[in-house]
């Protein structure tokens, strides 16, 4: 899939620019089957292109975080606006997974 790059053992998932629920069903089952059927160590969940994200997409990310954990890897989320950063902020999220500021790249 055109959205899913692979780097080594990390997976770069290029986001939409709205993650909604009509989106991250399709997104989940890709990425899902490259961490089952790939060696993949990290996924990084890239914001570029994203303006807008409801809550599945807080979901999306919590989910892939629980299946990483299991396969002892890591998320991390890049690349994203103040809007997004600010629903992330929100949700807490960042407890879990690590949020690339652009000036650590």
């Amino acid at each position: 899939m055109g959205f899913l790059i692979r780097e080594g053992t990390r997976l770069v998932v290029r986001l939409p620019q709205e993650v909604d629920h009509h989106k991250t069903e399709s997104i989940r089952a890709a990425v899902d089957h490259m961490i089952r059927t790939t060696l993949v160590g990290e996924v990084e969940f890239d914001f570029s292109e994203t303006l807008f994200m409801d809550s599945a997409g807080i979901g999306l990310l919590i989910g892939r975080y629980q299946m990483m954990q299991a396969f002892h890897g890591r998320i991390l989320i890049s690349h994203v606006n103040e809007q997004i950063e600010r629903i992330l902020e929100l949700s807490g999220i960042e407890k879990y997974i690590r949020l690339e500021k652009e000036e650590t790249r």
